[in-house]
């Protein structure tokens, strides 16, 4: 436990580190923007800003999982820490219909305290996905619609949440997010902000998903918050990056700690077999889509660090060829 606080205490104050609550499909997501004032430090596992911000209020009974997945591209890799609770313990109200909940006492600053929150009813296992206002406008057609789905075609709060971009607030079990900056959409440029932001993707809520297939979350855990440590090879904002040595091994010692043992396997096999330089067809291939992909990104880091070879690209056309279980590499998505 008093390691795992370490970890979170010194991802609080890293500007590269990145922070989502939420389910497969609504997501509310906290990223330190450059050039803002770096984050310091705050009493509790906790860091806001003037664009959102994060808290962790429970460790207790907290399982961390560390991974690496597969990217769509095969020069990168994704890596991600989960902090997961056992089922029964992580469910949240799994509210269907709008919902208002009084005034956010809890909210990450003392100017947001009296703001009304409201349950959006998204139905989702593991967050109540929520928005908060003090508009006076907004709050009226909330209050009158109070007890409706947002999914019904004929209520108007959805359009006039979507109009006034209120907070986003996603609690769970663990902790909670906030988004103050604005909902991605027509005002933005079809695009989401940089930095907080969040996500509700109706066609993803109706697969009634707690995570993504490819996200190795031991079977009757559920993840309720996302840490996202400085990627080696992918920058803030999606692109390449030169290489970097310290975020790779930083991340390393994680997997090492709380990887799943089926994909340390399997990278691990991987580089035994080039470091003996035995021939491709030697290594079988894992028989768990962990200890696959567990080759495939051994491949890509083998790259990385000590560059191509024959020998490595053998393995590459045998183990590494496609796309398949390849993950999106933004946070959430």
């Amino acid at each position: 436990m008093a390691e795992l606080e370490q970890v979170l205490n010194a991802a609080l104050i890293h500007e590269d580190t990145g922070w989502n609550m939420g389910s497969f499909g609504a997501i509310a997501e906290f990223h330190h923007v450059a050039g803002d004032p770096a984050p310091g430090a705050k009493p509790g596992l906790m860091q806001v800003t003037d664009r959102g911000g994060v808290r962790i209020e429970r460790l207790e009974g907290v399982r961390p999982v560390a991974y690496e997945t597969l990217s769509p591209k095969p020069h990168r890799w994704t890596q991600a820490m989960s902090l997961c609770l056992p089922r029964d313990v992580a469910a949240m109200n799994q509210r269907t219909v709008l919902t208002g909940l009084g005034p956010d006492a809890d909210a990450l600053r003392d100017e947001d305290k009296t703001a009304l929150l409201f349950d959006m009813g998204l139905g989702q296992f593991q967050v109540d996905f929520c928005i908060r206002t003090a508009d006076p406008e907004l709050l009226k057609v909330l209050h009158e619609n109070d007890g409706r789905s947002l999914f019904d075609p004929d209520n108007p709060a959805m359009g006039a949440i979507l109009k006034a971009h209120p907070h986003r607030v996603a609690l769970t079990r663990i902790g909670r997010v906030e988004v103050y900056q604005m909902i991605g959409g027509p005002d933005t440029g079809g695009k989401s902000p940089e930095g907080p932001h969040t996500h509700v993707l109706p066609k993803l809520l109706r697969a009634e998903r707690t995570h993504s297939a490819n996200t190795p979350i031991p079977e009757g855990w559920v993840p309720c918050c996302g840490v996202h440590p400085e990627n080696p090879v992918i920058g803030r904002l999606g692109e390449d990056r030169v290489f970097n040595a310290d975020a790779y091994a930083y991340f390393q010692d994680l997997l090492a700690e709380w990887g799943a043992e089926e994909y340390c396997a399997g990278k691990q096999a991987l580089w035994d077999s080039l470091t003996t330089k035995a021939a491709a067809d030697n290594l079988a291939e894992p028989d768990t889509r962990e200890g696959r992909a567990g080759v495939r990104n051994g491949i890509r880091q083998w790259r990385v660090l000590h560059g191509s070879s024959d020998l490595l690209e053998s393995y590459a056309l045998r183990f590494d060829r496609g796309g398949e279980d390849a993950d999106p590499e933004n946070p959430g998505h």
